[in-house]
C-alpha cells in the first residue's frame, strides 16, 4: 500500500514524499481510514511505528476540507509530557507545511502570556498537557466548545501520572458529538474501561501483540549488586566507547548523581527530568540529538516524547516499578525497523520488578555476569516458562547494532551457562516507513 491509497490530498503527499516517506507503517495503513470517516478509534501500536503520523495526517486532512475553520481550535490533543506535545506540534508543522493550518503546543515549565497571545491570533490543532490547558481554559484563554475531534495520546502513562481526574474535567469542556481517538502503545484493564466511558463503538486497531517488546531490540541484563551500579555502568561507557545512549534512572536524586558520575569520568552526560526547567530540558535534548551529549541520564518522563533517530542504545539503571513502562523506555531504540540494545542493570533488590517485566513480554531476559562485577547478592533466575538464558559469564562488549561481542563468556570459565541462541536481525529495508 501507498499513501496515495489513503485519502489524502496532494498538499499531505507532498509534505510526506518531502520527509523521505515512501509507504504507510501498519498503524497507518490502519488507523487513516477510520478516522477520515470520522469514527472513533482505539489503536494500539509500539511507540516507534508511526503512531503520530497516524492521527496527524488525517486530522489536518480532515481541517483542510473545512471551507471555514475559524479562529477557535477544531482538533485537541492531550499528552502526558511537555517533550511528547512538542514532537506532535513539529509533526503537525511538517506535514501540514503546503497548508494554511496553524497548529501549538502548550504545556507547564515556560511562560504561559505567549501561549495566550498565541491562541488569540486562531488556531486548527491545539496539543496540550492537562495541567497546562486546565490553566488555560481557567483564564477564559481558550474555547473547547467548536473541539471536532479529541486525541488522547499515551492514555496509559497519562493514567500512571495521575492525570485521569484532570482529562474527566476537560471532557466535561468539550462537545459531546466530538469525535475520539485513543492512542498507546499498550492497554491495561484500567484503560479499557476509561475507552469505554470515552468512546463510542470504536475500531480497534492493533498491529502488536499486547504489550510486547520490539523484536528489532536486543535485550540483555547485567546482575549487579546495587552499591556497584554506578561504577558497572561507567564500565561498560567507557570500555565500549558508546557515543550515544539514553539511560533510565527511577528518581530525579539518581538522574542528578549519575550524571555527576559519568562526567567525572570525562563522559559528557546530562540529565533531564521534571525538577529541570523546560529549557534546560530542551537543550539537554537538542545536545543530545546532536551528539554533544553522549549520555542523556532521564526518569521515566521522557520515557514517551524523545524521538531520536537510529538511537542505539537504551540502559535500565534502574528497572521501572511499573512493567509496561520497561516496553516504552526500550522502544525508544529499534525503532521503524532498525536494531537496536537495550540493557538493563539488576540488582537481586528488584527481583519483583523484573518478574513482573518477563511476565508481560512474555520472555526472560538473558542474564549476563559482566567480569570483575558478579553480584554477591544473587539474583533469582526468571519464574516465567521455558527459560533458556540462564546466568552466564562474560565481557559483553561492542553492544553493536544486530551484532553483539559476548567476549570470553565460554572459554574455560568456571561460572560458564549454556547460551541462548540467537538469531541474527537484518538492518535493511526496502522502505522508509514514516515513524513520526
Amino acid at each position: 500500500m501507498s499513501f496515495n491509497e489513503l485519502g489524502l490530498s496532494e498538499p499531505l503527499l507532498k509534505a510526506i514524499s518531502d520527509s523521505g516517506y515512501t509507504e504507510p507503517t501498519a498503524i497507518q495503513a490502519e488507523a487513516i481510514g477510520p478516522v477520515l470517516s470520522g469514527k472513533d478509534l482505539m489503536a494500539s501500536a509500539q511507540t516507534g511505528t508511526g503512531k503520530t503520523a497516524a492521527f496527524t495526517l488525517p486530522l489536518l486532512e480532515k481541517l483542510s476540507r473545512l471551507d471555514n475553520p475559524g479562529n477557535h481550535p477544531r482538533v485537541l490533543i492531550i499528552t502526558p509530557t511537555r517533550e511528547l506535545a512538542a514532537q506532535i506540534e513539529a509533526s503537525a508543522h511538517t506535514y501540514g507545511k503546503y497548508l494554511t493550518l496553524q497548529s501549538l503546543a502548550v504545556f507547564g515549565g515556560v511562560k504561559i502570556g505567549p501561549q495566550i497571545k498565541k491562541l488569540r491570533q486562531g488556531i486548527d490543532i491545539l496539543v496540550a498537557t492537562p495541567g497546562r490547558l486546565l490553566d488555560l481554559s481557567q483564564q477564559g484563554a481558550v474555547n473547547l466548545k467548536n473541539i471536532d475531534v479529541l486525541v488522547l495520546d499515551e492514555a496509559d502513562r497519562m493514567l500512571d501520572m495521575g492525570f485521569i481526574p484532570d482529562i474527566k474535567r476537560i471532557q466535561k469542556l468539550l462537545p459531546d458529538t466530538k469525535q475520539t481517538l485513543m492512542f498507546s502503545a499498550t492497554y491495561s484493564a484500567e484503560i479499557r474501561r476509561l475507552a469505554h466511558d470515552y468512546l463510542s463503538n470504536p475500531v480497534e486497531v492493533s498491529v502488536t501483540p499486547k504489550n510486547a517488546a520490539a523484536h528489532t531490540v536486543e535485550q540483555v541484563l547485567h546482575p549487579v549488586d546495587k552499591r556497584r551500579k554506578s561504577e558497572l555502568l561507567q564500565h561498560l561507557v567507557k570500555s565500549n566507547g558508546w557515543s550515544q545512549a539514553l539511560v533510565f534512572s527511577k528518581t530525579k536524586h539518581g538522574a542528578n548523581k549519575l550524571t555527576r558520575d559519568l562526567v567525572r569520568i570525562g563522559v559528557r552526560a546530562s540529565a533531564i527530568h521534571g525538577n529541570k526547567s523546560q529549557a534546560q530540558r530542551t537543550k539537554a535534548l537538542e545536545d543530545f540529538k546532536r551528539g554533544k551529549v553522549e549520555i542523556l541520564v532521564a526518569t521515566d518522563i521522557a520515557s514517551r516524547g524523545i524521538d531520536i533517530s537510529e538511537l542505539p542504545m537504551v540502559i535500565n539503571f534502574d528497572l521501572p516499578h511499573v512493567p509496561e513502562d520497561y516496553v516504552h523506555r526500550i522502544g525508544r531504540t529499534g525503532r521503524a525497523g532498525t536494531t537496536g540494545n537495550a540493557i538493563s542493570l539488576v540488582c537481586a533488590d528488584e527481583s519483583k520488578q523484573l518478574r513482573d517485566i518477563e511476565r508481560v513480554i512474555s520472555k526472560p531476559l538473558e542474564r549476563v555476569e559482566i567480569e570483575g562485577f558478579e553480584p554477591d547478592h544473587v539474583l533469582p533466575l526468571s519464574s516465567t516458562s521455558h527459560d533458556q538464558s540462564g546466568n552466564r559469564s562474560g565481557n559483553r562488549s561492542g553492544y553493536s547494532r544486530g551484532n553483539s561481542s559476548r567476549g570470553n563468556g565460554s572459554n574455560g570459565n568456571s561460572r560458564n551457562r549454556p547460551r541462548r541462541n540467537r538469531n541474527s536481525s537484518s538492518n535493511s529495508r526496502t522502505n522508509r516507513q514514516a515513524s513520526a
